[in-house]
Parts: structure tokens; sequence; C-alpha cells
């Protein structure tokens, strides 16, 4: 497999040429396992590892690796290498990091578009498919949405379900699938071009792996029943991986997220609610928070119908999540700069005492 096959283009052989890694091996991170990477070249695929030059100036999660990623390395043998850089990301896909204050854990990088998948028979949830498309916009990557298990509801409630979707989220495809009988997958086929790459967002039991299984017509993901007892998805993706299909699309699959918290800050709320950023410019006061302030126009469309009510309460409360992380990363970064400063001062007073 060449390297044009994993989606190599002219931009990351620019990136390797100006930075003059002529030297080194190229490959593409199809794997990550807690800090050990698979990486794919043309001459094999080596469990890899960073150098401690890039862990040391890491200045947090995103500038380690991730699945989708184009590095630089230098092969020891068959079977081991070590990563001495990464190429410039086209795109990078991420959230919150759970449990971390101001944290992002990525998801994939170098990202075409993103399949946006929901079962439609117990997990369709349109507030958070609105989160996955702010992290699509935010990342500048294409969403498009597919509905899984269409098989377990009956063709009204599918093509009620569209409609709702087109009706509060306009312009995006939305495409009906069945994992069992394999209805729609013609469509979805036609949407995977040659050298692209597309990853699967979802919760747990959604049907990513066995999308994944049925479009390569191998059984390369697991995949589970979903729990009797809870209804919910079980976990069976542990970590992500990057697969390429014999009509050369590039598929990432990625374990179930039950939490998705956006960290934008690139204008994906504003893409994602275009219309009520657009009203917002006819509000009386330039400050307006869109919750109680006289002469609101957000509001007022809202009263009207004009809005959807629920997509109105959610982005309300997408601005309040994205307004504490960004206050997050603002204590987080003047915490690291402390340390880093008591760390210098402790380094040179151990100097000043060893003379």
């Amino acid at each position: 497999m060449n390297l044009i096959d994993l989606g190599y283009n002219d931009n990351f052989e620019k990136s390797w040429k100006e930075q003059n890694l002529q030297d080194f091996e190229i490959g593409r991170v199809i794997s990550e396992h807690k800090e050990r990477y698979i990486v794919k070249t043309e001459k094999g695929e080596p469990e890899a590892e960073i150098t401690g030059n890039l862990r040391f100036t890491a200045q947090g999660r995103e500038d380690f690796p991730a699945v989708g990623d184009w590095v630089a390395l230098m092969t020891y043998d068959a079977d081991f290498a070590i990563i001495h850089k990464i190429l410039p990301r086209k795109s990078v896909i991420a959230r919150q990091a759970v449990g971390q204050s101001g944290g992002i854990q990525l998801i994939a990088a170098n990202i075409d578009h993103a399949f946006l998948v929901q079962a439609a028979d117990r997990d369709f949830n349109i507030n958070r498919l609105e989160r996955y498309l702010t992290i699509c916009y935010s990342s500048k990557v294409n969403p498009i949405i597919v509905l899984t298990k269409t098989d377990l509801i009956s063709e009204q409630q599918v093509t009620d379900i569209i409609g709702l979707i087109k009706k509060r989220i306009e312009g995006i495809p939305v495409l009906a699938v069945s994992n069992e009988s394999q209805q729609g997958y013609e469509a979805l086929k036609k949407m995977i071009e040659k050298g692209k790459t597309y990853c699967m967002l979802g919760s747990s039991g959604v049907g990513k792996s066995t999308l994944i299984n049925n479009l390569s017509g191998r059984s390369l993901m697991k995949t589970d029943a979903i729990s009797r007892s809870t209804s919910k998805g079980r976990h069976v993706t542990s970590h992500r991986e990057l697969v390429v299909l014999e009509s050369g699309g590039i598929l990432i699959d990625n374990p179930g997220m039950r939490e998705v918290g956006i960290t934008d800050s690139s204008g994906g709320l504003e893409a994602t609610f275009d219309k009520i950023v657009t009203l917002s410019q006819n509000c009386k006061f330039k400050d307006c928070t869109h919750t109680s302030e006289t002469g609101c126009a957000v509001i007022s469309a809202v009263e009207k119908g004009e809005i959807d009510r629920n997509s109105y309460e959610n982005y309300l409360k997408m601005e309040k999540e994205k307004a504490h992380f960004e206050s997050s990363v603002v204590e987080r970064r003047k915490r690291d700069k402390h340390f880093g400063k008591m760390m210098k001062n402790y380094k040179k007073d151990i100097g000043k005492n060893n003379y």
C-alpha cells in the first residue's frame, strides 16, 4: 500500500520537505494504545513511541500523536519505530477531556468528513446531534448524519425522524441504513470517496463497528448486542482505529462517547446555530445574553415559533458550557505558568547551592 492510498497528498509532502524531514520515513497513525502507536508506512506497520523531546515539549494532550496523524519516524526494525515529528494537521476533532477541567481529548486528526451515527430505535437525540455538529464545524470537518437500526422501527417513524432533523438542521446529508438488511448502504457507499478520511462519531451500541464491518465486507471490528438490562450500548470498541476500505475510502472507528463536551473556539456554535446568531444582530443590546433582556430578537423569534424552542435552549446550554470551558483553560494556563516559574527558580536555587 502506498502513502496516497492512506490519504497522503501534496500538502503533507510540502510540510515534510519544508521541515527538512527527508531523512525520516513517513507514516500514518492507525491506532493508539496508551501512548504506544501503530503506524502504517509503505513498508509495514511497526509499533512506535514518541521521542523524549517530543514528550518534554508537549504543552498538552493535543501535542501528542492521534489516530489519523501523519508522522515522521525512524524505523529500527520491522516491529519498532520512534516518532520524531507530527506533520501539521489539516483538521482535528476534539472534545473536553472527561474529568479534566480545561483539558482537551483528541478524537482523530486529518479528517475530511464525520459520520454522526445515531440508532433510530432508541439513541436518537437531536440535541446531541447539534453537539456533534458544533465539534465538526469547529474542526472544519464536513458532517454527514447516519441513522442506523432503521429495521427496528416503522418506515413512517424513520420518515418522521428525518423530517425532524431536516426541520431543525439544514443543509446536512441525512442517510438511513439498516445494519441487518443493509438497506441504504448503496447511498452511504456513494458518499465515501477514495483517499478521503471519515470519522465515526456516536454513542456506544449505535452500530459504528457494524457499519465498518459491512462497508469493508470483513469482520474488522468486534461487535456486541445491546444490554438487555439497561437498553444501552456496551463499549465494544476500546480504542480508535483507522481502516482502509477496498473502495479507497478511509474510516476511523471510535469508542462510544456518552459525554460530548465542546471545546469550540473557531465559530462552531455560530455555524450550528446560524439562525440564532443572525437574529442576535437585531437585539436591542449588543451584549444581549438572549435569556431575559427586553428587546431580544432571539427570544421574540422563539415566542413566535420562528426558532425551535428546544434548539434555543440547547444553544444557551452549550454557550454557557463553552464560556466555562474557556475560563477553565485560562485558569489552567495560569497554573501551568506559575508552576513553570516555580520550577525555574527551584533549579536556580539548586545551582547556587551546588556552587
